[in-house]
């Protein structure tokens, strides 16, 4: 062994998104000039850089070089003990390879996102939206849910009502909405509640939604009773004022004399011609009413105009021809968005989407699934600040079975993808996928690590600044 090395320190501490330094010392203790080389080994290796990254040393003489560890702050850089070692390879004497070993300790830091989906819900029973919680930390999360509204106008169940979530993944928690009161006839009205996501020790994540409550009776069936109860009425007034009289034709019968003859009978006047009864008067018939189409069951959160696209083949048309085909199965379908050339054509069930190699950048996914209850994800782009930390500009995206969900954007200025989440529900439900990077090639197919989990979602893409993703395949 001709040469001896130290770390100081040998074991340190740094906060995610900040950095530390951990310096080397090494000596030659041969007798020959030698140059070494530095790389760092281990789970910190993508975190860690060396400067300078080779050291050239006489006999007996020390130098110094410096390891800068700089974990993201991101769900990647686990908290606790991250043990590492540093690769010296002397280019004299490379079988002599010495290997100094080190710790670095990440600090736990915790930070979580919800979402109701859909905001607004729409009914006369009850609601049916859902939570989205994801846990943006390093570190477990454990929260409870509770909802509440300034007048207590609704009841909640929620389902789960406590959750543990992993670092970097999501849950999505089944809530009912129902009114404590109906309302029969009248207007809708809208109801403001809010969902309190709750830590042990921190303040309350408040989520806001809507629930519009509808009447039962629509307000155009109380007139139409109240117009129809009126021309009753009047028909039965004008029957009543145009009813026929009856006249008697009975006559006195002759008095007798005092003397007791009779007096000669008097003439019978002519009989009265019976008077004509008066024609029967018909009422008017009421008008008829112009019945509205009822909107939507109760928990609808979406449009209330049906939309029919006849020219775009969506992933959601692609997916339910081919659940139509295979109903017994899963399917997922999708297409790409890019600058250049807009929506590529959809695939489906591992097939792919875009073109590789041709250099275009995505700037959206539209992803649909079938027999899965319901897709989603989130889109993260390239950051303006120009590092690699991860930069998510937009809202989580779900949709139902059948449906289209939208990553990401199409706006003539949008920032090209790095990549994006996907998930599935539905139990014992996983996703697999697979992107070609830009300068690249295929990324390993990677699946969600728990299809147990109702939702589990699994990262799809690179996370270098300067990469895009130019493909797409995906399996359910």
């Amino acid at each position: 062994m001709n040469l001896w090395t130290s770390l100081e320190p040998a074991s340190a501490t740094v906060d995610p998104g900040d950095s530390t330094t951990v310096r080397l010392r090494l000596r030659n203790t041969g007798d020959v000039v030698d140059e070494y080389r530095f790389e760092v080994v281990g789970s910190l290796a993508p975190w860690a850089a060396v400067e300078p990254p080779s050291l050239r040393l006489f006999p007996g003489t020390t130098g110094t070089v410096e390891l800068t560890f700089s974990p993201p702050r991101t769900p990647d850089a686990a908290a606790g003990p991250h043990p590492y070692a540093v690769k010296v390879t002397p280019t004299e004497h490379p079988q002599a390879t010495t290997v100094p070993e080190g710790n670095l300790t990440v600090t736990p830091f915790t930070e979580m996102r919800a979402e109701l989906v859909p905001p607004t819900v729409k009914g006369r029973f009850r609601g049916r939206p859902r939570l989205a919680v994801d846990n943006l930390g390093n570190t477990k999360l454990t929260a409870s849910v509770r909802g509440s509204d300034n007048g207590d106008h609704l009841s909640y169940d929620i389902r789960p009502s406590n959750v543990q979530i992993e670092p970097g993944r999501a849950a999505f928690l089944k809530t009912t909405l129902k009114p404590r009161q109906i309302t029969w006839i009248g207007s809708k009205a809208d109801r403001p509640y809010t969902m309190a996501v709750q830590r042990s020790g921190a303040t309350p994540l408040d989520v806001a939604g809507t629930y519009v409550q509808r009447s039962v009776l629509p307000r155009w069936l109380a007139a139409f009773l109240s117009v129809l109860l009126a021309l009753v009425i009047a028909f039965v007034m004008i029957w009543l004022s145009r009813s026929p009289r009856v006249a008697s034709t009975a006559t006195e019968k002759p008095q007798e004399t005092a003397v007791g003859t009779l007096a000669p009978p008097l003439p019978s006047p002519p009989p009265e011609a019976p008077k004509a009864a008066p024609a029967a008067t018909t009422a008017p018939p009421a008008a008829a009413a112009t019945q509205e189409a009822d909107e939507g069951g109760a928990g609808s959160g979406g449009s209330e105009e049906k939309k029919t696209d006849t020219e775009e083949r969506t992933a959601a048309t692609a997916v339910r021809q081919k659940a139509a085909e295979k109903p017994g199965e899963r399917h997922i379908c999708y297409r790409v968005h890019t600058r250049d050339h807009g929506w590529s054509d959809a695939a489906c069930d591992g097939d792919t989407a875009g073109t590789p190699g041709s250099g275009d950048q995505i700037t959206s996914v539209n992803v649909a699934s079938s027999k899965t209850d319901g897709s989603g994800g989130n889109a993260m782009t390239r950051n303006p600040a120009g590092t690699d930390d991860q930069h998510f500009p937009y809202t989580w995206q779900y949709a139902v079975d059948g449906a289209d969900a939208y990553l990401g954007s199409t706006e003539k200025d949008a920032l090209w993808l790095r990549g994006f989440t996907i998930a599935v529900g539905g139990g014992k439900t996983s996703v697999c996928e697979s992107t070609y990077v830009h300068d690249g090639d295929w990324l390993p197919l990677t699946c969600d690590d728990n299809p147990d989990d109702d939702y589990d979602f699994t990262y799809a893409g690179t996370r270098d600044n300067n990469l895009w993703i130019e493909a797409v395949r995906l399996n359910a």
